[in-house]
C-alpha cells in the first residue's frame, strides 16, 4: 500500500491539504503565565534562549529539544516545618510528594502547550531520575538554578539554595523548554534574600558550608547523599566485599541495612538539608527569626545541632575533622562517595574541584602537569596554592611536577584497583618531579 493510501494518512490530508505547521512563533507572556499558574505553579519567570546566563547550557538545551526560544522556570513551595523538624522521615517525606508535585506540574504545562500547537518539553526532573549513564560527570540535564536566578525567582544563598524572596529557600524548582518566544521576559531581581546570618554554616553537620562562602561539594554529598548514587554504589561494594552475613553487619548496621531498604522502596532519603531548615530568608519566612532570634535558635537551630546522629565522613577528609572537633556527639562513620576515578580522565579533570579539600592542601603550592596517554590523550594543568584549585586545559606555568600516565592506569589507581608503586615500576606511570609532590596532591583529594 502506498503511505499516502493509508487511512491515518489519508484522513490527515484531509485536514490539513498542505500539511500541518505548528507556526506558533510568540506567545503573550501574560498567558503563558497564567497557563503555568493554573497548572499549579506558585512563581514563574521566562528566560531567552539567548540569555549569557544559560550560555553554559546552550548545548544541553538544543540537544534536549531543538528549536527551544524560551525556558519557563517555576517554583513549587514546600511546607517550611516539614522540612525544619529533626525527623528525617517527616522531612524527606515532604520532598518526596513536593517533588512529584513539580513534576507533575512541568508536565502539565507541557500538556497544555501541545494543545495550543506549541512545541514544549521538560527541561529535567526536579531532583531525579536523572542520566545515569552520564555518572561521575553531569548526569542531570538542564541546571535549574541559574535558570531561576536568571528568570528572577531568587538569588543564590551561601548554603548553594536559592532564596525566592516572597517563599525563601523552602521551594522546589522546574524548567520546561518552549519553541516559542514570548512578549516579555523576566529578569534576575537586584537583591540578594541571602540575610548572610550563617546559620547555615551553624547547622551544617559536616562543615561543607564555610563561612567566607566556599563550599565543600564532597562532604556534602558524602552525608546527604549517602543512599543516592555513590553512596548506594559503596553500600553494594561492602555487600560484594562480606564474606558472610556476620561479616555484612561488621561493616554495615541493621539501621543502615533498614535505611537503605526504605530508600530503594520508597524513594531515596536526604540525610540532612539542614542548612534549608534553618535558613529564615524570605518575606513569608523572616518573622519569627526577625521578633525573637533567640526563639527561633532554641526551636529550630538546636535541635538540628544537638541531634545525635551518624554522619558519614570520607577517610582523613575536612569533613571528618570537622565533625570531630565540632560535633564530638554525632558520631562518624568513614564510607566512600564513589567519586573516585568515574569513567574517564574527563570526569575525573571535571570533578577535581567538587572533591578538592581546602584543609588538606595547606602550606601546599605547586603547579602539576598531567599528560594523558592511551584510550584517552588529553593535557591539563593543576594549581593548588593559598589553599584553593585551578584546574587548566593544557600545559600552563612551569611545573612542580610532570605526571605521565596511561589513562586506564590513572583510574584504577584512584579507585584504589592499582598500586602506584607497580604502576610507577611498569612506567604506565612517570614522574618528572619529587614524588612527595604526588602524595602531597592525593592528600587533597581522599576517596
Amino acid at each position: 500500500m502506498e503511505i499516502r493510501e493509508h487511512p491515518t494518512v489519508r484522513q490527515f490530508y484531509a485536514i490539513h491539504p498542505q500539511g500541518e505547521t505548528r507556526n506558533v512563533v510568540s506567545i503573550d507572556s501574560e498567558t503563558l503565565r497564567n497557563l503555568c499558574m493554573e497548572a499549579g505553579a506558585d512563581d514563574v519567570g521566562f528566560v531567552g534562549v539567548d540569555d549569557p546566563a544559560v550560555a553554559p547550557q546552550r548545548a544541553d538545551i538544543d540537544w534536549l529539544m531543538p528549536g527551544t526560544q524560551t525556558l519557563i522556570s517555576f517554583v513549587c513551595r514546600m511546607n517550611k516545618e516539614n522540612i525544619r523538624t529533626p525527623a528525617r522521615s517527616i522531612s524527606n517525606l515532604e520532598f518526596h510528594i513536593q517533588t512529584d508535585e513539580t513534576n507533575i506540574v512541568a508536565q502539565k504545562i507541557v500538556s497544555r502547550l501541545d494543545a495550543l500547537k506549541i512545541r514544549a518539553s521538560i527541561a529535567g526532573a526536579a531532583g531525579f531520575p536523572m542520566e545515569a549513564d552520564r555518572f561521575g560527570g553531569k548526569p542531570w540535564t538542564i541546571s535549574h538554578k541559574p535558570v531561576a536566578v536568571a528568570a528572577g525567582l531568587g538569588q543564590m544563598g551561601i548554603h548553594r539554595n536559592v532564596i525566592h524572596p516572597k517563599f525563601g529557600n523552602f521551594v522546589l524548582l522546574g524548567t520546561v523548554l518552549v519553541s516559542a518566544k514570548v512578549t516579555r521576559y523576566t529578569s534576575a531581581i537586584e537583591y540578594n534574600p541571602c540575610l548572610e546570618c550563617k546559620l547555615c554554616v551553624a547547622a551544617c553537620p559536616t562543615g561543607a558550608i564555610h563561612p567566607d562562602g566556599q563550599f565543600d561539594f564532597s562532604a556534602c554529598y558524602t552525608h546527604n547523599y549517602r543512599e543516592f548514587m555513590g553512596g548506594f554504589g559503596d553500600w553494594v561494594e561492602n555487600i560484594a566485599d562480606s564474606r558472610s552475613a556476620l561479616d555484612y553487619r561488621k561493616k554495615v548496621s541493621n539501621a543502615e541495612t533498614q535505611s537503605m531498604w526504605q530508600s530503594l522502596s520508597y524513594g531515596a532519603n536526604y540525610k540532612a538539608a539542614y542548612c534549608m531548615a534553618v535558613c529564615p530568608a524570605g518575606e513569608d519566612v523572616i518573622g519569627p527569626f526577625l521578633t525573637d532570634r533567640k526563639a527561633f535558635l532554641k526551636d529550630i537551630v538546636k535541635p538540628l545541632q544537638e541531634k545525635q546522629e551518624t554522619v558519614y565522613v570520607v577517610p582523613n577528609s575536612d569533613a571528618e575533622a570537622f565533625v570531630a572537633r565540632r560535633y564530638p556527639h554525632k558520631k562518624t562513620k568513614r564510607v566512600g562517595n564513589g567519586l573516585a576515578g568515574q569513567g574517564s580522565v574527563k570526569n575525573f579533570l571535571f570533578g577535581m574541584p567538587l572533591v578538592f579539600q581546602r584543609g588538606k592542601s595547606k602550606g601546599l603550592d605547586a603547579v602539576y602537569h598531567f599528560a594523558f596517554t592511551g584510550d584517552e590523550t588529553c593535557e591539563a594543568t593543576v594549581v593548588i596554592r593559598n589553599e584553593t584549585l585551578r584546574v587548566l586545559d593544557g600545559h600552563v606555568d612551569k611545573p612542580n611536577l610532570v605526571i605521565t600516565a596511561d589513562s586506564r592506569v590513572w583510574l584504577s589507581f584512584l579507585r584504589k584497583e592499582t598500586s602506584i608503586v607497580r604502576a610507577l615500576l611498569t612506567r604506565k606511570i612517570t614522574l618528572k618531579g619529587s614524588p612527595k609532590l604526588l602524595l602531597a596532591f592525593g592528600r587533597c583529594f581522599p576517596s
